[in-house]
């Protein structure tokens, strides 16, 4: 019966999301749906929700607009963080028809059997399955492959830390892991499909090793999986996405030097340049750790990039603690960063702290940093000139362009040649053209071979 159904997704969020959308893809592809891409006719459109910020709570409504335009009769379901947290608000959104919680995502083919068997939508709101996060104790492996040359490796969820903004734990969870057996059984899938970079991500992957149910004894470390996956054949690159200051130890940063398959790119949650920030943000470091965490990658791999998270406008963000931020990371040898603008998220003790910074200043905080992201992008991309490096290439053609990572995260770009999809060239790094990405030679053994 679902030879003929078609189901199509959209991904708001993280590469986690983007990893678990994947593998529920392929359980729709498993049992017959056909999967289309999310601007076309479907019979079932799901939606993987994030809520991190206030922004991607709104798109929802938007994406649901887009997916009842092309399909006004298709079934829209609600899965993710957003659909955990606050089931009734999706539900009530014109169109939805389900909502999926932290547990229940990973069960939705059912609950579409059950639904597609039930001729009545004449439905005030959305159907409901949503369990209490206590109960999401168990841990569900994924991986995404066929959206893109690289593939998302989820390898642990959840999270133990309890920073006053975030909302992760009430949406996914405690942290549990995968078992290294299957982490290494699903990277080996990977391999297999010609795919040659893989990126391991979760909610806290340094704290990788702890077990299902609450465990907190790690079966591994971060640091063994990383010694584990290193040896997996067939597997070109592995790039770590984000990783926690206090969880990124020595060892590790010496393993990546000395890698076979890991590539020096790390990328390293700040959130606040302010001491006093950061523990009325209950992180578990000071900024001195970060410079030293910094330090250590630049002196055994002065060529790596290092990306930072940084939250503008937090409760008691004053102009002196802003500022403090602003110098710190403008004097930090890093690569780029990511900004987010505080916003307010229920549930959260940050919510209800005083020294709220209104939106305006919020807003005109967050572009001063993204300009500094942009220097600091420019900075790192010129220190990298002249320099030789392996490129990866995508498989998208943008305006005549293809476009790809070296190891150390530099964009380069070159006329659109779809033989490059996918494949793995050493270049030379010549310049920076208007668009603020790199061109390139390809390396000397390169054009011979390529004849």
């Amino acid at each position: 019966m679902n030879a003929s159904k078609k189901v199509a997704f959209y991904t708001l969020g993280c590469k986690l999301n983007f990893s678990e959308t994947s593998t529920i893809a392929r359980d729709f592809t498993s049992e017959g749906f056909e999967r289309v891409d999310f601007s076309e006719k479907a019979d079932i459109y799901v939606i993987n929700t994030c809520s991190v910020t206030e922004n991607a709570d709104k798109r929802f409504r938007t994406i649901v607009k887009q997916a009842q335009k092309v399909n006004p009769e298709a079934f829209v379901a609600a899965i993710g963080c957003y659909a955990q947290l606050k089931p009734q608000e999706l539900a009530d959104v014109n169109g939805v028809d389900l909502v999926l919680g932290a547990t229940e995502k990973f069960k939705i083919t059912g609950y579409i059997h059950d639904l597609l068997n039930q001729p009545d939508r004449n439905r005030t709101s959305g159907v409901i399955h949503s369990c209490e996060i206590e109960e999401a104790d168990f841990y569900v492996g994924s991986y995404s492959i066929g959206d893109r040359t690289r593939a998302f490796l989820k390898v642990q969820d959840g999270c133990d830390y309890k920073c006053t903004y975030c909302t992760i734990p009430l949406a996914r969870g405690i942290s549990r892991s995968d078992t290294l057996e299957n982490v290494l059984k699903n990277a080996a899938e990977i391999s297999a499909r010609g795919i040659k970079e893989i990126v391991l991500t979760g909610v806290n992957i340094g704290d990788y090793g702890k077990g299902e149910f609450g465990n907190k004894k790690h079966e591994h470390t971060f640091f063994e999986l990383c010694q584990a996956l290193d040896e997996v054949p067939g597997i070109e690159r592995l790039r770590i996405s984000s990783i926690e200051p206090n969880l990124l130890k020595n060892e590790t940063i010496d393993f990546v030097a000395n890698s076979k398959t890991f590539v020096p790119h790390f990328h390293i949650p700040l959130q606040s340049g302010s001491n006093a920030l950061l523990k009325l943000m209950r992180r578990r470091y000071m900024r001195e750790l970060y410079v030293d965490r910094v330090n250590k990658i630049r002196e055994v791999m002065p060529h790596a990039c290092i990306g930072v998270d940084v939250i503008v406008g937090f409760p008691g963000e004053t102009e002196e603690r802003f500022l403090e931020t602003y110098h710190f990371l403008n004097e930090l040898d890093i690569s780029y960063l990511h900004v987010f603008t505080y916003s307010e998220r229920d549930n959260t003790p940050a919510a209800e702290m005083d020294g709220v910074v209104p939106k305006n200043v919020r807003h005109k905080r967050s572009k001063m940093l993204r300009g500094l992201s942009v220097k600091k992008r420019r900075a790192f991309y010129e220190q990298q000139l002249g320099t030789e490096r392996t490129v990866l290439f995508e498989g998208e053609n943008k305006e005549g362009y293809i476009h790809g990572f070296t190891e150390n995260y530099i964009k380069v770009k070159a006329p659109w040649n779809p033989e490059l999809i996918n494949t793995l060239h050493d270049i030379s790094l010549t310049d920076i053209d208007e668009d603020g990405l790199v061109r390139f030679e390809f390396a000397e053994a390169e054009v011979l071979r390529q004849g």
